[in-house]
């Protein structure tokens, strides 16, 4: 990211399709080509592994750090691949449209899955299968048996799995996969089925010179594949429960903190494994994505520690991360690490450290502009430096609208004007931020969706410290008009990063 360019975030979910959440099919390519006609160069997304009901469905609530969210696979892609017929899909048009409805979409794929698998059984031509199972091997053997497990004992979390197991004792694992044979080839089925499409989204994306950042969850959920397998590299106890958790403390988002509930890493045990598996993880990432944005980079220099009997994240405290000596230990196997680091929140020295020592840009947002000191405010953009990935909103912000109309407080709204060293009207006040941040100094720019549409709080995505109504917003099929991509266009153009 050495040159002035812009993106766009929006989520793959949050695509239009006529099947209840976006996916890879359609109108994720209409989009790259919208991308393109508005003189954009990167497409940033959020993490695509599988997501549950019980966590809200947050992409950064993962039950795997390797496997894809099969939510996300296109039926329509399906049909053309020959793996449905029309005719199996069409059942899926009373799916709401304007948000996702993970239950129904679930219910859909699921269907479609099992019509795609059985006429797969009969298909004599498995080299391409059989390549993808070889080659994903490492981590798809697991994440099939904690899949086709977790079935078998009514979704029930893996501490409470029969002991043999809970605890992976080889007899018991193999006399379930003996079982569960057509179960499992099931799952390393429709795991095909999702890494095939995204690799042929990709390569179209890269083939129009758009470049893709993905986003890496610095945690996994306790009920996972991971901890389930590597239980030594996370704080848990002999029988497996959960000793700490993660979070932050007191922020701009909650006033008691965040309460995450992932297991933290033993970076200790990882260290003596010469952290083995984040270093699969990465290479992993690295063939999905052009970049990686890593949520919550500071857990690497210092995460906040909560017991897990405690309620309120307040009672947490500060450990000490892994430090350079991860990053030393990554760098002697790869020769690039393009890795954009969540630095927001409580940034310390030696989180600016970190990321100065091996040369990663953290990230400026224009919404936490407006308090405190704006001579010394890093998110004014007078205040950027060149190496950054500037936003006028995250995630887990509101709109430019909503956070100005329903959100911003009177001393914020008063301080627009001198932040923005421009003179606005509140209805195109999205416009402008989106000009001014385009003109700073930051060499990499990435808007939200929302934003360009001037949407208020119903283009909301995520409200941290909430579990409902999130991450369902989806983009309407008319929204990518000719029009507006002309319109950033000529924003791009005149702020220097076409």
């Amino acid at each position: 990211m050495d040159k002035r360019h812009s993106g766009i975030l929006l989520h793959i979910t949050s695509l239009p399709s006529k099947h209840g959440i976006g996916d890879m099919g359609g109108f994720a390519y209409a989009f790259v080509d919208f991308l393109v006609a508005s003189g954009q160069k990167y497409w940033q997304i959020l993490p695509i592994n599988p997501t549950d009901g019980i966590n809200g469905n947050s992409p950064y609530s993962c039950s795997s750090a390797f496997a894809g969210n099969s939510l996300l696979i296109s039926p329509e892609m399906m049909v053309i691949e020959g793996f449905l017929k029309a005719s199996e899909v069409n059942a899926s048009t009373s799916l709401p449209e304007e948000r996702v409805d993970y239950a129904g979409v679930g219910t859909f794929k699921e269907r479609i899955f099992n019509a795609a698998y059985r006429r797969f059984q009969k298909n004599t031509d498995r080299e391409d299968f059989d390549r993808f199972v070889r080659d994903q091997q490492y981590w798809l053997e697991d994440f099939a048996l904690f899949t086709v497990i977790k079935s078998v004992y009514g979704g029930r979390s893996w501490n409470e799995w029969p002991k043999a197991l809970k605890t992976r004792q080889p007899q018991a694992l193999e006399e379930l996969a003996r079982r569960n044979a057509s179960a499992l080839e099931r799952t390393r089925f429709i795991q095909y089925l999702f890494f095939r499409q995204w690799r042929k989204l990709k390569a179209y994306a890269n083939s129009k010179n758009v470049a893709i950042i993905g986003d890496i969850p610095i945690y996994v959920n306790y009920d996972s594949v991971e901890v389930w397998r590597y239980p030594s590299f996370f704080k848990v106890d002999r029988e497996g429960e959960l000793m700490f958790i993660s979070g932050c403390p007191p922020d701009y988002f909650s006033r008691t903190g965040q309460r995450w509930g992932n297991p933290v890493y033993s970076w200790e045990h990882l260290k003596k494994a010469k952290y083995s598996w984040w270093i699969d993880r990465i290479a992993h990432n690295l063939q999905m994505f052009d970049y990686l944005r890593i949520d919550h980079f500071r857990g690497f220099a210092g995460f906040w520690q909560i017991p897990a009997h405690e309620k309120l994240a307040v009672f947490g405290r500060w450990v000490k991360g892994p430090g350079a000596s991860f990053f030393k230990m990554l760098a002697k196997h790869f020769k690039h690490l393009p890795i954009i680091a969540e630095d927001l929140g409580e940034i310390t020295p030696d989180v600016i450290a970190l990321m100065k020592q091996f040369d990663f840009p953290g990230m400026r947002v224009l919404l936490f502009a407006f308090n405190g000191d704006i001579n010394n405010n890093p998110h004014v953009p007078a205040n950027y430096p060149a190496y950054c990935v500037a936003y006028t909103g995250t995630h887990d912000n509101n709109t430019i609208q909503g956070w100005y109309h329903q959100e911003a407080k009177p001393h914020e709204k008063a301080n627009v004007a001198q932040v923005l060293r421009t003179k606005f009207k509140p209805r195109t006040l999205h416009w402008t931020m989106i000009e001014v941040l385009m003109k700073s100094r930051a060499e990499t720019v990435i808007i939200p969706m929302p934003d360009f549409l001037g949407l208020r709080t119903e283009g909301r995505m995520n409200t941290p410290a909430t579990k409902v109504n999130n991450w369902q917003w989806r983009l309407k099929a008319n929204a990518l008009t000719r029009q507006l991509s002309q319109k950033i266009n000529r924003i791009t153009k005149k702020t220097g990063r076409d």
